[in-house]
């Protein structure tokens, strides 16, 4: 009688680029949900590609790019240049850490 392989799991943190293995993590990471934040706030307005080239000032294979999640070219710094584009605060609170150990970046969007 065969027994059925057993699946081994592996519990992953909060960040899957540092699950797997990028060096910039916390970056991508931060730039990830930066970029949801304004996709989503893209869709909320309806705007087509040219349109949020335009609200944004870029060309519109940037757009592209950003709403496809291709985010190399693009600065945590610019992506929070795009929120406050599209009329929203970006507000960065640094805090001491309540455990002990390295500090993190984390991004919260206010809906």
């Amino acid at each position: 009688m065969s027994h059925p392989e057993e699946t081994i799991v592996t519990e992953g943190t909060t960040n899957v680029f540092e699950d797997l293995g990028f060096p910039d993590a916390a970056e991508r990471q931060t730039k990830a949900r930066l970029a949801l934040a304004i996709n989503q706030l893209i869709k909320a307005r309806g705007l087509k590609q040219r349109e949020t080239a335009e609200v944004l000032g870029i060309p519109q294979p940037k757009v592209s790019a950003l709403k496809n999640v291709r985010l190399d070219q693009f600065s945590v710094e610019k992506l929070m240049e795009f929120l406050t584009a599209l009329d929203h605060d970006v507000e960065i609170m640094i805090r001491p850490r309540a455990t002990a150990g390295v500090g993190h970046i984390s991004v919260l969007a206010v809906q």
